[in-house]
């Protein structure tokens, strides 16, 4: 079952990254995401989960979350959404075997500017593959209920986003949302970027240096590095290999939406 990267600190906002095992596209049906969706909806309802933006592809997924302060939350709810979509993919396809990696990656946000960025950088997972030209032609992720285009089983806490993207209201939030996909689309932002799916925080230097000392003993050995616009706690040196200058994917003109890679 899924466990949580190493660390995990309450009340923090986390970027989550699960791929399926091996890279197989286990999740390549529109059918299979939706049952993810279902219970996504299902783990906020019963932790309290604050869900702030994600992505599901064909072969991983992308959440921007925050706990309720608890512990337990996050492991639980993932557990929970992960147990449940194995278990009814392999009973439909009967199917044996694992269905996610092991582990899944966790990485703290501050809120603010860095969350803006990650935020975007997650509704543009299916932009960087070539899958589609705008996130608004993918259905499986937060942008169009950012946008306020979701009229029932609402799964989003926009009011918490909001004030974390720290912004005015959600109106402002979907005018500014816009915006940042705008800017990202016609500039790097639509690069990919190790930054937001292999370092332990994300943030200012003060931000990431807290996040290091609440790690205790987990936080030794782990560098803080700035990046040019952001400080980083990044892996020990054995797992972290991190290329801080993101790097351009291939888009292939035709490719098969279920043929999209960890990015």
């Amino acid at each position: 079952m899924a466990r949580a990267n190493r660390h995990h600190l309450p009340g923090c906002i986390w970027h989550i990254t699960h791929r399926c095992h091996k890279k197989e596209f286990l999740l390549k049906f529109a059918h299979d995401r939706s049952r993810f969706v279902s219970w996504l909806l299902e783990a906020r309802k019963r932790f309290s989960l604050k869900i702030l933006n994600y992505t599901i592809t064909s072969n991983h997924i992308h959440l921007l979350v925050q706990d309720n302060k608890e512990a337990k939350t996050i492991p639980a709810a993932i557990q929970l959404v992960a147990g449940r979509t194995a278990q009814e993919y392999n009973q439909r396809k009967q199917r044996k075997g694992a269905f996610w990696e092991d582990r899944y990656h966790a990485t703290a946000v501050e809120t603010g500017e860095h969350l803006r960025r990650c935020l975007v950088y997650i509704d543009l997972n299916m932009v960087r593959t070539g899958v589609v030209d705008h996130p608004a032609e993918w259905a499986f992720g937060g942008y169009h209920e950012i946008q306020g285009n979701r009229r029932r089983n609402r799964l989003l806490a926009l009011d918490v986003l909001t004030e974390v993207a720290e912004v005015d209201s959600p109106e402002a939030l979907a005018r500014c949302h816009r915006e940042w996909i705008e800017e990202a689309l016609h500039s790097e932002g639509r690069l990919r970027d190790e930054v937001w799916t292999k370092s332990l925080a994300v943030g200012s230097e003060q931000f990431v240096l807290r996040v290091q000392e609440s790690l205790g003993v987990r936080g030794n050995g782990r560098g803080v590095i700035s990046t040019g616009d952001a400080y980083v706690l990044r892996e020990s040196q054995e797992e972290y290999r991190a290329n801080f200058d993101p790097e351009n994917r291939a888009i292939a003109p035709n490719i098969d939406p279920s043929e999209d890679s960890f990015s």
